[in-house]
């Protein structure tokens, strides 16, 4: 028993020492997790009727040619678009950039479903844009629980 540790031992220090000597002819490539591809995205429109459309996101694993099982993420009461954003976007004075606000619940689950072999669909809101811009304050003003519904169903038309 003795043997066989010493022998591991010092084929253990032969090993780690060779990455001394030899680190400029080795090339290892290492992933971090957050580098691997598992959920990919398509951008997409749903036309609503009366000549209005909203834009859509389907969030489908990346491995794997489906069928999914389907999730649609309905936009809840209120301005808010298809990652529920809350929070407000706004400029960092130094660099002139766009911070987006962290909290996006619906972006976050939709990618926890995705990474789990679900397709899943989301929507912005009758007349609603990314980060909670109002398109047509016309359609926000006279949107009602019925077109709702109707969205709803046509965004589940396209999933199905």
């Amino acid at each position: 028993m003795k043997i066989i540790i010493a022998i591991g031992t010092i084929f253990f220090s032969v090993f780690a020492l060779s990455f001394l000597f030899y680190e400029n002819t080795m090339n290892f490539t290492v992933y971090a997790q957050s580098d691997l591809q598992i959920t990919k995205h398509r951008n997409m429109v749903i036309y609503l009727g009366n000549g209005l459309e909203t834009h859509a996101r389907l969030n489908l694993p990346a491995i794997g040619n489906g069928p999914y099982p389907g999730v649609l993420l309905v936009p809840g009461s209120g301005t808010t678009d298809m990652n529920e954003t809350a929070g407000y976007v706004r400029i960092d004075n130094e660099t002139g950039s766009l911070i987006y606000p962290s909290a996006r619940p619906f972006f976050d689950i939709a990618e926890y479903l995705s990474e789990r072999g679900f397709a899943v669909l989301q929507y912005d809101k009758r007349g609603f844009g990314a980060n909670m811009t109002i398109l047509d304050n016309n359609v926000w003003d006279n949107i009602t629980v019925d077109d709702l519904i109707q969205d709803a169903q046509k965004a589940l038309n396209v999933l199905i």
